[in-house]
């Protein structure tokens, strides 16, 4: 493979729309510009993302199973289920005995890294497509899956290593204690309850459930054929067509809704900018090179479960 083949891809990806929106929130923060995202419509896009990724997950499932059962999807679904794991775990370890960092600040990062970014995943699938290379169709269902764990487990580490902290010094309260626990399972309970995971989830069993009850996204040739149009026209409005054109297509709607959200992603990066200064060289490096760890490991495994390229 030359330099070439993977310089081309990387400017395509990196010069298209989404990414360049982000740059240009970036950079109108540097110099202070006017630009500004009203948080009504940047909330309102991000609850239209997560549904759409969800709904996408259920639907492609609901077909994977209809078709192949569940031998093409219980691999990946574990593999994913294990980086879910795994990605917080090692993600604490070092922060904490590498970084130095205190337990609470180790367990809040592992959190982050262990959990979904939809907006991350959406540019990356928009990336393989535009490659020719569209990932497996029921790849929403595994972001999904890999919301779950990785907050949870960040969460209980965190609890753990903070009382074994306290026990240390002086042994714990039973009343503070009591406290603790009563706050991770409150933190728990907010976690699963979540916006993200509410959504995502909630939308998988909707499109799943809604596939097996619908007609298929669009063609009636027998009643095209018959030039009966109206016909034609009421059994499309029964159909699948409208929600896939609204949340599957990745037409218009969903592309320039992903440029609005990247374009405040940029503003608030650029605002933070400074922040960097703060945290010191380790965790830049951190924040540079883990991700790419990762992002290997889980290629190398979602190859021996099953998945495409593109997946």
């Amino acid at each position: 493979m030359d330099l070439n083949s993977i310089l081309k891809p990387l400017a395509e990806n990196l010069l298209s729309p989404i990414p360049m929106c982000f740059a240009l929130g970036v950079f109108c923060k540097l110099i202070h510009g006017g630009i500004k995202i009203p948080k009504e419509l940047y909330y309102t896009i991000s609850i239209y993302l997560l549904m759409s990724i969800g709904f996408i997950g259920g639907h492609e499932l609901a077909k994977e199973v209809h078709h192949n059962g569940v031998a093409g999807v219980w691999k990946p679904a574990l593999t994913t289920l294990f980086l879910g794991c795994l990605t917080p775990i090692t993600a604490y370890v070092i922060l904490k005995y590498v970084g130095r960092l205190s337990p609470a600040d180790a367990a809040g990062i592992a959190a982050h890294y262990g959990s979904t970014s939809a907006v991350t995943y959406a540019v990356a699938n928009a990336f393989a497509e535009s490659q020719k290379c569209a990932p497996n169709g029921f790849i929403p269902t595994l972001v999904t899956i890999l919301e779950c764990p990785g907050i949870a487990i960040a969460l209980a580490i965190g609890a753990v290593a903070t009382k074994a902290a306290h026990k240390s010094d002086r042994a714990l309260d039973p009343e503070v204690a009591e406290q603790q626990e009563g706050k991770f399972g409150e933190a728990l309970y907010e976690v699963l309850t979540g916006q993200s995971i509410m959504l995502m989830a909630g939308m998988l069993i909707i499109g799943f459930v809604s596939t097996f009850f619908m007609k298929d996204a669009v063609v009636f040739p027998e009643l095209k054929e018959l030039k009966d149009y109206t016909a034609y026209y009421a059994e499309l409005k029964a159909s699948f067509y409208p929600f896939h054109e609204f949340f599957y297509s990745k037409g218009m709607i969903f592309r320039g809704a992903l440029c609005i959200f990247l374009l405040e992603m940029g503003l608030v990066a650029g605002e933070r900018l400074g922040d960097l200064l703060k945290v010191g060289p380790f965790l830049v490096a951190f924040g540079i090179l883990w991700p790419l760890a990762h992002g290997f490991l889980a290629a190398f495994l979602g190859y021996e479960a099953g998945l495409n390229l593109g997946g």
